[in-house]
């Protein structure tokens, strides 16, 4: 399936079982959505990645060997952990 952006450009897919989870570019991304998010086979959204404050925006991401989380890193400094099956913020913490 061919991954069509919705605001930039693709920089990861991962295929899942599910759909397929997409990171697009932080840079010029809107403010009020997710760069995360993953799409059916249909190419619907089933969820956007939530974040940690609104102004984050995800620039790394990666599966858990748990099968059901994955790790997403934010330019703002936020490592945090999502719920694969719904993409809602589990946990985060800042780094610098």
């Amino acid at each position: 399936m061919e991954i069509q952006p919705r605001h930039t450009k693709v920089e990861k897919t991962i295929q899942l079982t599910t759909g397929v989870l997409v990171l697009e570019s932080p840079s010029g991304f809107p403010r009020n959505e997710s760069n995360l998010y993953l799409l059916a086979s249909s190419g619907k959204i089933l969820w956007s990645g939530e974040k940690p404050d609104a102004n984050a925006y995800f620039s790394k991401v990666r599966l858990n060997e748990d099968g059901e989380t994955l790790s997403a890193y934010t330019v703002n400094g936020h490592a945090c952990e999502l719920e694969l099956r719904t993409g809602k913020l589990l946990s985060h913490t800042s780094i610098k």
